[in-house]
């Protein structure tokens, strides 16, 4: 079979898989919509639940921005380089200590509804991430884990639980978004109305 055989043979087999709704259907219909997503967070969550996922997910995010940042800066690769000022460099792990000052003086003396505010969320999951990337420079270790071998399985330990926290405070809006992904495949299998049943089989006739 020639090449423009087998991808003609592929697209025949995209659109049966696509239904009577035209090609492609079935795989836009996969990605939720930005509405549902937003709905499933303001229902499916409570404001602990909320903080709780912008936390991990400003954790996340932040800490995997550093630790690539930090490669090019030493690489001498990119448009970035360190900040100094007189001739000190500043330390990303400054910023973190500010942000959860910050953090601290809206918990002891805001208000409810400052404190549920997403901004104080995210600035303590991106405060603690600035912190936690330079955590040995803070205790001034100088073991082999924080060498270049043992910091690559360091990075990736702490991704793996910033990823997995995140997952784990995400799961109720996941399971929301599932169950109405199911919803809307299931009116598919459904026949259409005014559609009219299939014929039934004439009999056989009598010999007798």
């Amino acid at each position: 079979m020639r090449g423009h055989d087998v991808l003609r043979a592929a697209g025949r087999s995209l659109r049966v898989a696509s239904g009577s709704h035209g090609y492609g259907a079935g795989v836009t219909n996969l990605a939720p919509s930005p509405s549902a997503l937003r709905h499933a967070y303001q229902e499916e969550l409570g404001p602990g639940q909320r903080s709780a996922l912008l936390s991990w997910l400003a954790f996340t995010v932040t800490f995997a921005g550093l630790r690539g940042l930090t490669y090019s800066i030493r690489a001498g690769k990119g448009p970035f380089r360190n900040v100094s000022i007189g001739g000190e460099h500043l330390h990303h792990y400054m910023w973190g200590i500010g942000l959860l000052s910050g953090v601290g003086a809206v918990a002891v003396r805001g208000e409810e509804r400052h404190r549920r505010h997403p901004a104080v969320a995210v600035s303590y999951g991106t405060g603690l991430a600035l912190i936690v990337d330079e955590f040995a420079l803070l205790l001034d270790l100088r073991d082999v884990y924080w060498a270049k071998q043992g910091r690559i399985s360091i990075d990736i330990g702490v991704g793996g639980i910033a990823l997995t926290g995140s997952y784990f405070a995400a799961l109720p809006v996941l399971r929301r978004l599932q169950r109405e992904q199911q919803q809307r495949r299931a009116p598919e299998s459904v026949p259409a109305a005014g559609t009219p049943p299939a014929p039934k089989a004439a009999p056989a006739p009598d010999d007798g």
